[in-house]
């Protein structure tokens, strides 16, 4: 899942983008509100964290306009400001939570898993299986069966993208798009390399192999048959 960080301290930014990456997400980061509202109509964004304080476009603005175009990504506002009229303010132009600075990581993190659980009207699974193979998105574990997995952050990231939409055929452009945080030009060998590292550990020493390459399309994982 890709988030949006729009933060015009760039330590702060880099602070919360390392640690979302860290958690299995792909971050995109804009330093004015300008960039911000540009990449939050134009790209599908599973949350966004918005500071107020922006050059060229306040976050109160950037957000109403999201609002107004219709666009319902989640957001979190980040704000020195600790007013209740702030706050008020702030979750009345269409913000979903308000966080002031300083901030602890964990809580932002927590809170933006509870607003994408909350925006797809569903309770958020803490753990995907496919088969024998399963997920604990809390601790970040693996296991096939009976056997430990370790993984680490980009290649369970893109396991969990493939148990997420088992059965259905993964474009090598989807997986740059929600596994990785930049654009590669798609003809790069990158995604190849990265399935390669994966498949081996979750089906060199199985019998059953669940990740299956469709040639000129892209992958598929698919339960043991």
């Amino acid at each position: 899942m890709r988030i949006l960080v729009v933060e015009d301290d760039k330590k702060i930014a880099s602070f919360i983008s390392k640690g979302l990456k860290e958690a299995g997400f792909a971050v995109d980061v804009a330093n004015d509100g300008v960039d911000g509202l540009h990449l939050g109509l134009t790209e599908p964004y599973a949350a966004a964290v918005v500071d107020i304080m922006l050059p060229g476009l306040d976050g109160i603005s950037l957000i109403e306009r999201l609002r107004t175009k219709r666009i319902t990504t989640p957001v979190i506002i980040l704000s020195a400001k600790r007013s209740v009229d702030d706050r008020v303010k702030g979750l009345q132009s269409g913000g979903d939570d308000y966080m002031t600075k300083p901030f602890s990581f964990s809580e932002l993190l927590a809170r933006i898993h509870a607003l994408i659980r909350r925006s797809t009207r569903e309770s958020e699974p803490s753990t995907l299986r496919a088969g024998s193979l399963t997920i604990d998105l809390l601790a970040r574990a693996v296991k096939r069966g009976d056997e430990d997995i370790s993984l680490p952050s980009r290649e369970f990231a893109l396991l969990e993208y493939l148990i997420r939409n088992k059965g259905r055929i993964i474009s090598k452009t989807s997986i740059l798009e929600h596994v990785y945080d930049y654009s590669f030009d798609p003809q790069t060998n990158v995604v190849d390399v990265l399935v390669c590292r994966l498949r081996n550990k979750v089906d060199r020493d199985f019998d059953r192999k669940m990740i299956h390459t469709v040639r000129g399309m892209g992958y598929v994982l698919k339960e043991e048959q």
